[in-house]
């Protein structure tokens, strides 16, 4: 078996995994702990403690103890094991997991892209695989439905930013609730310190695991599985003590009658507990989103054999030791904990929590990244926080908002309870949204019958809407605080998105006619000086309305004049030979060129190399091999050789590029690869546009962006004036510009401002 067959079966992206072997696969399994599993790990922390709170501390029965560990031992197999591992994960975009790799693979699928300038040849990309294979009545039903019905579209849109929003609740809750879990275990053996100094010690860690994060977490992250790991094997040991030491009879309550036996003898308090037990599955979520950096089948391993059996090893332990101590219910994991081990146990299980906080906030961070590449957040600055580990980010902006909500949670609620309350309805509302977008996965995706889909969203769909129900009850006990910030973040997320396209639209509605340009001749009415200028715009077709501005306002412009498209597509990653996108606009004598600069949702804009340099090295190899013979070795600049910068690229490397006609008089290259060295002697003679290129590269680069400041019209509603003439007005304001994203030097950039009505 090849290795990309091997990869296929394994489940894992053919852009990260060339070949793959069982040591590979144990040693991500391994990896995984720390990165993966850390949030989930910690819920033995306060899940008992959450659940018996409120009116069902009267029910300490031995009954009621049984029918939560049921409770906590179904949910588990159901939801996390055969939900999320077994069919779930067999959902990835190219390995890439989370809500919005499932919505991309709809997209594809259905053509429900929400993303501006999609064209055609976007689905050559390598990563762009579709299943060819013809589809069923049923799921081309669906997506005709789909098609023709945009409120749909909307209403999914808005259904992922849900999800979304409550997956960036959830970064806000977690480091909340497993510090001070973790920490206020100190009480019990020193029962006089008071609770300030428990909340002020969980600041602390809080306060410098946030002020860290600039630094990256590379340099310790070799730290993280074994802390992980150490966890799960001291809470299976301790649990299986706890098992034979105090009941072993608990085992009997793996049994699904338990819980309704619970549910009968405990009501409706029975029922609003359920919210606590959700919390046994918390991480769940994280481990589908972040299974990009691993494999689906790492995950897999690391889940069956270790995590779920030392977790439900640790519930029942602790069910059991409950079962002889009912006073010790809300201090019952750090009570059940052995007198000789209890501080090393400590200490692990406050790192273990700073593991799984730590775990969250990366996946925010991504979360935020992919957002905003799909036009769904505000512009935020990007940093890159490890040169040899690909998606290491770190966004400023977003790590002090999470910083001073996470410190206003701990400081303002002070009690555990009320944070699971909270992280409930969380976790909840995001596998919810996972369900229904797997239902319509199975259809349209995967093409199997609607009765399949059905069965699925009914069996994970009623359970969750369960803990749903159950969590919404305790809103006004905590429950409010996610659905504050999740209708706090949609309405941003959803205004810029629709701001964001509103101006597109603007571009398109105004953009110059190509013919009018090409009248005013080679020279379009200017003085061409030398030098290379960029002119960034929206459009993959057509002239932007800004250099309307230039063609009526300025007597000069640059010689070679280049229109640069930066845009997402609904791929995860696009490699980097299939990055840049040529074409000419105009007659040859014109000098003018068009450049899409094409990346995926995960892929990093801000990238490290010189961008200036690459650009100019693709029109080159566009201009060397216009003719369509690719496969004619070139010699393009790319290194100092007198006053000329000079790289030679082999056959190989340009036969790999095509080419292709936009329209009749326009062709594009797909432009990259790897450059060879070889005898520049061996190559033929660059064109005589090649060196004015290059004469012109030494004369220097300008960059032209337009400001755009969006206004609605007179006549809109006043929530449209409101969404857009002061929430977005203040965002667009408020974010980072778009040449901090695009790295654009300031000594070299012109912008243009430019109003748009909507």
């Amino acid at each position: 078996m090849n290795a990309p067959e091997q990869a296929s079966e394994l489940g894992i992206s053919q852009q990260n995994v060339k070949r793959v072997s069982y040591t590979t696969v144990l040693t991500l399994a391994y990896q995984s702990l720390g990165v993966v599993y850390g949030d989930i790990s910690t819920s033995p922390l306060y899940v008992y403690k959450t659940a018996f709170s409120g009116k069902l501390s009267l029910h300490e029965n031995d009954e009621e103890i049984f029918g939560v560990l049921s409770f906590i031992f179904w949910t588990m197999t159901l939801i996390a094991l055969f939900k999320y591992i077994f069919i779930v994960m067999s959902a990835n975009d190219n390995g890439e997991g989370g809500t919005f790799a499932l919505y991309s693979l709809l997209c594809r699928h259905a053509r429900l892209s929400i993303l501006p300038n999609q064209q055609d040849v976007d689905e050559k990309l390598s990563s762009y695989a579709r299943d060819r294979s013809a589809d069923s009545q049923q799921s081309l039903a669906l997506k005709s439905f789909l098609e023709k019905h945009p409120i749909f579209r909307t209403s999914l849109l808005i259904f992922v930013l849900l999800g979304t929003c409550m997956a960036i609740g959830d970064g806000i809750l977690t480091p909340s609730i497993s510090v001070l879990s973790a920490v206020s275990g100190v009480k019990l053996k020193i029962p006089e310190l008071h609770e300030n100094y428990v909340v002020t010690i969980s600041c602390v860690i809080l306060l410098g695991l946030f002020s860290l994060q600039h630094h990256g977490t590379h340099r310790v992250a070799f730290l993280f599985a074994p802390v992980v790991m150490a966890w799960l094997l001291c809470i299976c040991c301790i649990g299986i003590y706890n098992i034979f030491c105090w009941n072993t009879q608990i085992i009997h309550a793996l049994s699904p009658v338990y819980m309704l036996s619970f549910l009968r003898n405990t009501g409706t308090e029975g029922w609003v507990s359920l919210g606590g037990v959700v919390l046994s599955i918390t991480g769940v979520e994280a481990m589908f989103t972040d299974m990009g950096h691993f494999s689906p089948l790492s995950i897999r391993v690391a889940f069956t054999v270790l995590v779920y059996p030392s977790l439900i090893l640790a519930y029942m332990g602790e069910a059991a030791f409950l079962s002889k101590h009912h006073e010790d219910i809300q201090r019952s994991f750090y009570k059940a904990i052995p007198e000789p081990v209890f501080w090393p146990v400590f200490i692990v299980a406050t790192l273990a929590a700073v593991v799984g906080s730590q775990a969250v906030i990366s996946a925010t961070f991504s979360i935020v990244s992919q957002s905003s590449a799909l036009n769904c957040f505000p512009r935020v600055k990007i940093i890159h926080t490890s040169s040899k580990i690909y998606g290491q980010i770190y966004i400023p902006e977003v790590n002090w908002m999470l910083m001073f909500l996470c410190l206003a949670v701990t400081i303002g609620l002070r009690d555990t309870n009320m944070i699971g309350h909270a992280y409930g309805l969380a976790v909840t509302t995001v596998m919810f949204v996972t369900t229904c977008l797997m239902g319509l996965i199975i259809i349209i995706v995967w093409k199997r019958r609607i009765i399949n889909a059905i069965s699925f969203v009914v069996i994970c769909g009623s359970v969750e809407l369960l803990y749903i129900s159950s969590s919404i009850c305790k809103v006004p006990e905590g429950g409010w605080i996610p659905l504050t910030l999740s209708l706090i973040f949609m309405a941003v997320m959803y205004i810029w998105n629709y701001g964001t396209m509103k101006k597109h639209q603007f571009d398109i509605e105004n953009k110059v006619s190509i013919n009018r340009i090409i009248s005013l001749g080679p020279s379009l009415g200017m003085v061409r000086v030398p030098g290379i200028g960029l002119v960034y715009t929206n459009l993959v077709t057509g002239i932007p309305a800004i250099f309307g501005h230039f063609v009526t306002n300025l007597l000069a412009f640059h010689q070679v004049l280049v229109f640069v498209c930066v845009k997402s597509v609904q791929v995860p990653h696009v490699s980097e030979h299939e990055r840049f996108l040529m074409s000419r606009v105009g007659p040859k004598e014109y000098g003018m060129f068009r450049c899409i600069v094409r990346y995926g949702y995960k892929d990093l804009q801000q990238e490290n190399y010189n961008f200036d340099d690459s650009l100019v090295t693709g029109i080159l190899q566009f201009v060397e091999t216009e003719d369509g013979d690719c496969s004619r070795p070139a010699a393009i600049s790319s290194g100092q050789i007198g006053n000329q910068r000079i790289q030679a690229f082999s056959t190989r490397d340009l036969s790999s590029l095509g080419l292709y006609h936009e329209t009749s008089t326009q062709s594009q290259c797909d432009v990259g690869g790897t450059s060879s060295d070889i005898n520049q002697s061996e190559a033929p003679p660059l064109k005589g546009e090649t060196l004015r290129i290059l004469k012109a590269e030494e004369s220097g680069v300008a960059h032209i962006l337009g400001h755009s400041y969006a206004k609605a019209k007179k006549s809109s509603p006043i929530l449209k004036k409101l969404a857009i003439d002061v929430v977005y007005a203040f965002l667009n304001k408020n974010c980072r510009d778009p040449d901090d994203v695009l790295n654009v030097p300031h000594t070299s950039l012109l912008e243009v401002g430019m109003v748009y009505y909507v």
